[in-house]
């Protein structure tokens, strides 16, 4: 485990977001649970190289926007595959590339088309990509770059 570790707190559902996750991201891996009263209490796993601990520990505190996931995408259909595959079972997608999956927690897919297009050079081709990330809800690669262009 490394020096920081993302610590999420469920209500009662870490088992199923666990095997949900595991099966969108290809290198997940649950590393332990442990079970208390019947059920997956506390459990620790790994998402794309990074570990997360999670907890079985009542609704108190559900997840908020203040506390996000961005997943770099190299291109449009990594954004198109990540995007699909968190909203299934229940999520709602959001404004600018942010979405909340069915438990709630709130991911960034990001192509990573869009810091690079954001930060040009260019002043005025960073804004026009910025004007147009933010008319989207999923973000469209293509539609960024014609923005950028002032096409």
């Amino acid at each position: 485990m490394g020096k920081l570790t993302p610590f999420l707190w469920f209500d009662t559902q870490l088992e199923e977001a666990m095997e949900f996750y595991a099966g969108i991201f290809p290198d997940a891996e649950i590393i332990e649970t442990h079970n208390f009263g019947g059920q997956v209490t506390v459990a620790t796993f790994r998402l794309a190289g990074q570990e997360f601990r999670g907890m079985n520990a009542g609704p108190q505190f559900p997840f908020t926007d203040a506390i996000s996931f961005w997943i770099d995408c190299v291109d449009q259909a990594e954004v198109d595959y990540y995007w699909d595959a968190l909203l299934a079972g229940g999520g709602h997608p959001e404004q600018c590339g942010w979405l909340r999956d069915q438990f709630g927690l709130a991911w960034q897919v990001v192509p990573r088309r869009l810091p690079e297009l954001m930060t040009d050079p260019d002043p005025e081709r960073a804004r026009r990509t910025m004007d147009e990330m933010m008319t989207q809800v999923k973000l469209d690669v293509a539609a960024l770059e014609r923005a950028a262009d002032g096409a």
